[in-house]
């Protein structure tokens, strides 16, 4: 089995599951409860599947782009764990998995086409988002990144094909894009158990990290926020 540790957004979710199904899934949506959150939520999982830590296949975890802070954490707490038990670690891009389980829930609900395009967004302040866009195959069209959303976003990609927008970064998007055939999903939410069939293709492909020299998809720096008054004055 694999655990499965998503923190990218303020969900923080964690999934056990096997090849063919989610075996546990545990998940809090409090804010900013990631550092308290996820190791609890992780050894509770693993003790109601009767497995310890060595007993898994790997370990994968949610590497980004997203909350520089969940990030941070979940990726640290997947290392801690992969290294002290001798695991192999995997790395899922944040929109990758959003993919998949965008696909396995909705599919049925918007009659999916072969021509239809899925775009993952995730709120990266003001009105920038991070995102891909993803084909019905599986097929990255355009790669993960961090854009500012303006009315001719995406009127580079087939007119004809509809766009889903879907994740946190999805709404603010809502009134700002001109271009045709846009569809926003509100009821999507990001999950842990998610990552089910990527962690499986990269753990049968060997594609795993270098436990200590794997660093999170930041995507762009972490920038602080000047306070509005110097209370030093």
């Amino acid at each position: 089995m694999i655990l499965c540790l998503e923190t990218a957004t303020d969900i923080c979710s964690v999934a056990l599951c096997n090849e063919d199904s989610i075996r546990g899934l545990k998940e809090s949506t409090l804010e900013r409860s990631h550092a308290s959150s996820l190791t609890v939520l992780t050894e509770d999982i693993l003790k109601e599947a009767g497995i310890k830590v060595a007993d898994l296949e790997a370990i994968a975890v949610s590497k980004g782009p997203g909350s520089y802070t969940g990030l941070r954490i979940g990726v640290s707490t997947a290392k801690g764990l992969a290294y002290a038990s001798s695991v192999p670690l995997i790395g899922i891009d944040t929109t990758l998995s959003m993919y998949y389980g965008f696909i396995t829930c909705f599919k049925e609900k918007h009659k999916i086409r072969k021509d239809d395009l899925f775009c993952p967004a995730i709120d990266a302040r003001r009105m920038e988002i991070y995102y891909s866009v993803i084909d019905t195959a599986g097929n990255t069209v355009l790669d993960t990144r961090a854009e500012v959303i303006g009315p001719d976003s995406f009127t580079d990609l087939p007119p004809s094909s509809r766009i889903f927008l879907f994740g946190n970064g999805a709404d603010k998007c809502r009134n700002v894009i001109r271009r045709e055939n846009i569809i926003i999903e509100d009821d999507f939410r990001i999950s842990a158990s998610y990552m089910q069939k990527p962690a499986y293709i990269a753990l049968k492909n060997k594609q795993l990290e270098d436990i200590a020299y794997f660093e999170p998809f930041y995507l762009k720096d972490f920038l602080t926020t000047l306070p509005v008054k110097n209370i030093l004055k």
